[in-house]
């Protein structure tokens, strides 16, 4: 298998897994965030950081106990911001500016 496919498929589990995510977390807007991790490169980024820190998160148990609960709320706390930088990104991304024509001479 070509490097150039196991990356893509990475990136397309890390986008579903993203997804699912962020399903749960924001059901009235599955269809938002399915068009901005198409479309925005940034949000894309944003989403596939909560993949990993949702995935890191759920195998925190296997660290050190010495080090497990501090971890543990690194990577809960890093959770709870990625999803509220994606929140706003979301309600940013449903914003309609609107702005006045620029004034014409008069004829």
């Amino acid at each position: 298998m070509s490097e150039a496919r196991i990356m893509s498929e990475e990136n397309n589990s890390a986008h579903l897994s993203a997804l699912a995510i962020l399903e749960v977390r924001f059901p009235d807007e599955v269809m938002r965030v399915q068009q901005l991790i198409k479309i925005d490169e940034t949000f894309r980024s944003m989403c596939e950081d909560l993949a990993a820190a949702v995935e890191t998160l759920t195998h925190v148990d296997r660290l050190p106990e010495s080090v497990r609960e501090t971890r543990r709320q690194e990577y809960a706390d890093l959770v709870d911001a990625l999803v509220n930088e994606i929140h706003d990104a979301i309600r940013r991304s449903n914003v309609v500016v609107l702005r006045r024509p620029a004034d014409r001479p008069k004829s």
